[in-house]
């Protein structure tokens, strides 16, 4: 296979790249060099401590941020706009030092200028008591008596238990699926479904205690409770149960509550998206897709906000060598491909990626498809290094917009912006 890495243009140098990207966002990310993930979103709000002043704050929370109680304390301290620092830990290998600190050996913890604690609802307790910026508790005693009491029902209430009964069915105990006939089974999976729908009725009932759209007069911890979750529930029951809460006429409360939600700003910071969510449940649950609906239509490029595309820019440029080793190793290529050829494969995978970054920044590409007239054998020469190329490009560019997982990768909307101009490479390669 001849391979050519020429181009229509020139691209600027992976530094030159992520200077500029990291100029223009407002995300803030540090590299973690020869770790797994290879970057980790931090605070928003560390720029705000003076030089040398060390966060008050430091969360021990998952490597991947797959966790749904680590996601309660990440948005709780984005809302109370309190600086921290990040500690992962990898939930496959935990250090042993985190064990023998944490009784639990389970994430999130926290140390509060030094003390420990653990355990996600007592973690938003205590930072409530100890940070009173942006509370999320109401002030008037007997308002934070209904709110205490509420995040207190939370964990026995049934109402998640129930959906994730019904999301995994009797998968969550696989002597049982033996025992059972399929009639047996369809008839358990009807009555978790009755089971979690009554108490979604009930979810309904409560947010119609007070005016507005939260579960008190204004956002608050009981919020935060519930919406990893349920976010979760909702993203998942489509695809695995064909059940859905979005757009479901019975629960018109939560579908408002859902959509305000999504929209707070801390809430991008730390939400995972619908794909995460799924590939999580088939990872975690070995649940199989029964219904892949249709995507949502991407946005217009140009409509996305130039900060989420920065974003996406800087995060890809700030960690691209273990990006290009990753593609190497686990998309394929290497099965086709001589060891000889490797360099240069890995200079063309380099390239389309230098190319994806420069699109997120500047919004327009770098190469246009060529069209060549096959009547000599000097044109044809070149359409088999060109096309030899592209199709290095598009198994590269394809395996990294299915790569993404969010928000371990990049925020939400980030990750709209770097899928959206994957896609529109690839319609241009192809």
């Amino acid at each position: 296979m001849v391979i050519d890495v020429s181009h229509n243009q020139p691209v600027p140098n992976w530094e030159e790249l992520q200077q500029f990207a990291q100029q223009n966002t407002t995300a803030k990310w540090i590299l973690r060099k020869d770790q797994s993930p290879g970057t980790a979103t931090i605070s928003s709000y560390l720029e705000r401590l003076n030089p040398g002043e060390k966060a008050s704050v430091l969360l021990y929370r998952d490597t991947h941020a797959w966790c749904p109680f680590c996601e309660k304390v990440w948005l709780a301290l984005e809302e109370k706009q309190i600086p921290f620092e990040v500690e992962l830990i990898n939930l496959a290998d935990k250090p042993q030092w985190y064990k023998d600190m944490v009784p639990t050996g389970l994430v999130p913890a926290v140390k509060i200028e030094g003390e420990l604690v653990y355990e996600s609802k007592d973690i938003l307790l205590a930072l409530e008591q100890k940070f009173d910026s942006f509370p999320l508790l109401p002030r008037e005693p007997q308002e934070r008596s209904v709110a205490l009491d509420m995040i207190e029902y939370f964990d026995s209430n049934g109402l998640i238990r129930s959906g994730y009964k019904f999301l995994a069915n009797s998968q969550f105990n696989s002597q049982q699926n033996t025992e059972i006939t399929p009639e047996e089974k369809e008839a358990q999976l009807l009555n978790f479904q009755t089971t979690f729908e009554t108490n979604l009725d009930q979810l309904e009932e409560t947010l119609g205690q007070y005016p507005g759209v939260y579960f008190m007069k204004e956002f608050s911890l009981v919020d935060i409770m519930y919406i990893p979750s349920l976010r979760r529930l909702a993203a998942n029951l489509p695809v695995f149960r064909r059940y859905s809460i979005y757009n479901n006429d019975r629960f018109p409360r939560i579908n408002q509550w859902l959509m305000v939600i999504d929209q707070r700003e801390a809430y991008q910071r730390v939400k995972p998206n619908a794909r995460t969510n799924n590939l999580v449940m088939e990872s975690i649950f070995r649940l199989q897709p029964i219904y892949e609906g249709k995507s949502k239509p991407q946005a217009e490029f140009a409509s996305l906000e130039k900060d989420y595309r920065m974003e996406a820019a800087g995060r890809l440029s700030s960690n691209y060598q273990t990006v290009v080793a990753d593609i190497l190793k686990n998309s394929g290529i290497k099965a086709w491909v001589t060891q000889d050829s490797l360099p240069k494969i890995e200079s063309v995978i380099d390239l389309y990626l230098r190319r994806l970054v420069y699109y997120l920044i500047e919004g327009s590409l770098t190469f246009s498809p060529r069209s060549v007239d096959p009547k000599t054998e000097q044109q044809n020469e070149v359409k088999e290094k060109v096309t030899a190329a592209a199709a290095i490009g598009a198994i590269a560019l394809a395996f990294l917009r299915n790569r993404v997982c969010v928000p371990r990768d990049m925020s939400a909307k980030a990750a709209v912006a770097f899928q959206t101009a994957i896609d529109t490479m690839l319609s241009c390669i192809y």
